[in-house]
Formats: C-alpha cells, structure tokens, sequence
C-alpha cells in the first residue's frame, strides 16, 4: 500500500492532480486507469479526434499526445529521484512541446499506442521501487517534490485530462 502524498511532499499545484487519484493502492489504481483511458479512447474516431472543442484549445490527438508526454517527464523525475539525485530539474512548458509535437500529423491510434507503451514503461518504473524510494525528494521546476507525489500526481494528471475529454470533447 502506498499512502496519499502529505501536502508538504509538493508544491500546493500539483494537487491539483494528486487530489484526483485519491487512493491507498496506487499501482491497482494505475492499472484500472490504464484500462479506463484505453477504452475511452479507443471509442473515437480518427475523424472526432481532430475536434477541438473550442477555438485554440487542444485536439483530442493533442490532449493525448499531451498525457504522454507529461507521464514521460514525471516518470523520468520520480526514477532520478527515486535513484538518489535530487536535481534540479528543468521544468517543461506544455504548450511548447505540444506546437512542437505534430500530434494532428500522426493518428490517434498511434497516440494511444504510445501510451500503453508509455504506461507499460511506467508501471516497470514504480514496481521496481524500494520503499525508502518513494520517499525520496528532489527539486523540478523550483520546486521541491517527492516521488510519491510526482507518482500520485501522474495518475491524476491522466484523470484530469480523462475528465476533461468526457465533459467538454465528448
């Protein structure tokens, strides 16, 4: 069982995703979420996934090209903690990577590739950890985090996008 960060384990922003995968379980909760987006994505057509629901906000492709690349850098921040390297880390401006992405090129069933792939990588990362690991902090951004929270934080960052689809996409 892996605890709920405490709210001096990260800067009070990334509870805005902690706070969404409130769980005790979080590699069961990772896992059913997995199972959760892949299904919800699956359902959309290639064509709808080049909706945007308003005008200069994300395209489904994008939004999930999105939450792959934010799991990828908060796995890589988790794993460099967790292995004893407390930073600093850069942090990353998610509008520049998505102009940089070219998500509307490639299909959305890449993009859901990428994730289960990403996420398979993922789950590998967080198993593999000791439980001294998860505790372990470091700095990105500027800001002082553990790895138990950067690990809540990617579960409820994919939820807050999921939610995000359902109710203003779909």
């Amino acid at each position: 069982m892996l605890a709920t960060p405490a709210r001096t384990e990260a800067a009070a922003h990334y509870f805005t995703y902690i706070d969404k995968a409130q769980t005790d379980d979080l590699l069961a909760h990772l896992d059913a979420q997995t199972a959760q987006l892949i299904e919800l994505f699956s359902s959309i057509s290639e064509e709808k996934s080049l909706h945007r629901y308003a005008p200069g906000k994300w395209s489904i492709r994008e939004a999930l090209a999105h939450i792959n690349d934010t799991e990828r850098v908060f796995v890589f921040r988790a794993l460099f903690f967790a292995r004893g390297n407390a930073g600093p880390l850069p942090g990353f401006d998610q509008d520049d990577f998505n102009a940089h992405a070219g998500a509307d090129a490639r299909p959305l069933s890449a993009h859901l590739v990428e994730f289960q792939a990403i996420r398979a990588a993922t789950m590998a990362v967080y198993r593999s950890l000791t439980p001294e690991a998860w505790l372990r902090t470091g700095v990105a951004s500027g800001n002082s985090i553990t790895v138990r929270a950067l690990a809540y934080a990617t579960a409820g960052h994919a939820e807050h996008h999921r939610r995000i689809l359902v109710e203003k996409y779909l």
